[in-house]
């Protein structure tokens, strides 16, 4: 993998669970990765789904009908959508879910589908390295001690910053990034400047108050052969004596 691939941690909410049976996207959170690291941009938008807002959809987002119906429609923001993307990979949670939501609006404003070769799936990449465990986004930052503290309810964006950090925790940590800095500009680079922070740290450097031991010898003395020897010997019925 390039030191320095671009790539998109996303998030969508929706009106239920098909888009094949009318249901729409209403949500939608992305955040811009360079080499693992975030970079600050993001891209966050509601939308207005022209449709009344499922009870139970509207418990798990907090998003109402009379709330969307100010917001604009997916076709007038089509396009910073997709110029945000661009080419770069486009992960997700259960990302099969958000592609079909996300290519569904595409194509009701006749606009080509992004290409599932593109999409990478955080559930699929976390049930191969932690198998039988549970895999929900909840789950994975309390495994990864990620504080979820805020996430009162679902919000497209605040779960594609979740899931930033937990994408890092699956595919290395964050010293993915370290010792980089030579070879990695930009972000990676940031990031590989702690090899030299904690090399410096004072918990690495040793105390010159703390006492020094002198170096034990590695042979023990003729005087601790005789005694060991003499030892063995009141061991009755050893079992390396046969």
């Amino acid at each position: 993998m390039s030191l320095n691939i671009r790539e998109i941690i996303f998030d969508t909410e929706t009106t239920g669970l098909d888009p094949k049976t009318g249901d729409r996207m209403v949500e939608i959170g992305c955040v811009e990765m360079v080499g693992r690291v975030e970079t600050g941009r993001t891209f966050h938008a509601w939308f207005n789904p022209d449709r009344d807002m499922p009870p139970e959809a509207e418990r798990v987002h907090g998003l109402s009908a009379a709330f969307l119906a100010t917001k604009p429609r997916f076709a007038e923001l089509a396009e910073e959508l997709l110029e945000f993307l661009g080419d770069a990979p486009l992960v997700a949670h259960n990302a099969g879910f958000d592609f079909g939501f996300l290519n569904n609006e595409l194509e009701l404003i006749g606009r080509a589908p992004i290409s599932m070769d593109r999409m990478v799936d955080t559930v699929a990449i976390a049930r191969k390295k932690h198998p039988g465990a549970k895999l929900s986004l909840d789950a994975l930052c309390t495994r990864y001690g990620i504080d979820r503290s805020h996430r009162v309810k679902h919000g497209a964006l605040l779960d594609a910053e979740l899931l930033a950090q937990v994408y890092v925790e699956l595919t290395g940590g964050r010293q993915i990034g370290l010792g980089l800095i030579d070879s990695a500009p930009g972000p990676v680079a940031e990031v590989a400047t702690l090899t030299e922070l904690t090399t410096n740290a004072p918990w690495h450097r040793p105390s010159a108050e703390k006492p020094r031991r002198e170096p034990r010898p590695h042979m023990a003395s003729p005087e601790e052969l005789e005694r060991h020897r003499a030892f063995v010997a009141e061991i009755k019925s050893a079992i390396w004596v046969s």
